[in-house]
């Protein structure tokens, strides 16, 4: 006699993404206007509904949103976080939103308003963070997606998919600079660098400008 297997009711699942950059010198986010029901008319993070007859995976699921919703593929995706619960979105009584991040410069990015968004736009993360007229909850998403980003810069885990492949220690510091939204001393931020080991002097490579040559290093392997 075979056993029954006991089936359950799926939740509402949807993937966000939370796309950032350094626009006009700011962290920011971009942020889509939504063209139908429910928050019409509302700003949030792009996203969409799980298709189990189309995504084989979760990062599956949110690359095809992504080509839907801003018509570009996201080269640097990392799962920020699940979120769930009751009365979170009016469509179904309990869903729940896998949360993704990619940090990409916006200088090479051409997204394009797509499927159910009318416009998109950049915002700083420190205005959205204080927006509590953003659709759902993104308003928290971003302000939790914002400060995993900096803490891993403070940290140390830098997001050397998002800089340059070759870079001077200043023009990483900068950076660095850009996306923390403060400055760092100079002398512990490399001796942080040197402490960990995580980048390597490229041999005689340097950049050359007005000031005397400086040192090219790169991500260490």
């Amino acid at each position: 006699m075979s056993a029954t297997i006991k089936s359950y009711p799926m939740p509402f699942t949807r993937l966000e993404l939370c796309i950032l950059s350094v626009v006009e010198g700011k962290l920011s986010v971009l942020l889509g206007k939504r063209e139908e029901e429910p928050a019409k008319g509302a700003w949030a993070m792009p996203g969409g509904v799980l298709r189990i007859d189309l995504d084989n995976t979760l990062e599956e699921a949110a690359q095809r949103v992504s080509e839907e919703r801003i018509g570009v593929r996201l080269p640097y995706l990392k799962q920020q976080c699940a979120v769930g619960g009751l009365g979170r979105d009016p469509r179904a009584p309990w869903s729940l939103s896998v949360v993704y991040r990619a940090l990409i410069p916006a200088e090479s990015f051409s997204p394009k308003a797509g499927k159910r968004l009318t416009l998109l736009k950049w915002v700083s993360v420190e205005e959205a963070s204080e927006d509590t007229a953003l659709a759902f909850d993104h308003q928290e998403l971003i302000v939790a997606s914002a400060k995993d980003l900096r803490n891993e810069i403070e940290t140390m885990e830098l997001p050397f998919d998002y800089f340059p492949h070759e870079f001077t220690l200043g023009e990483l510091q900068m950076g660095c600079e850009l996306l923390l939204g403060c400055s760092l001393d100079k002398s512990s931020f490399r001796r942080k660098l040197d402490d960990r080991k995580i980048v390597s002097a490229i041999d005689g490579e340097f950049k050359r400008g007005a000031n005397r040559p400086a040192q090219l290093f790169t991500r260490a392997t």
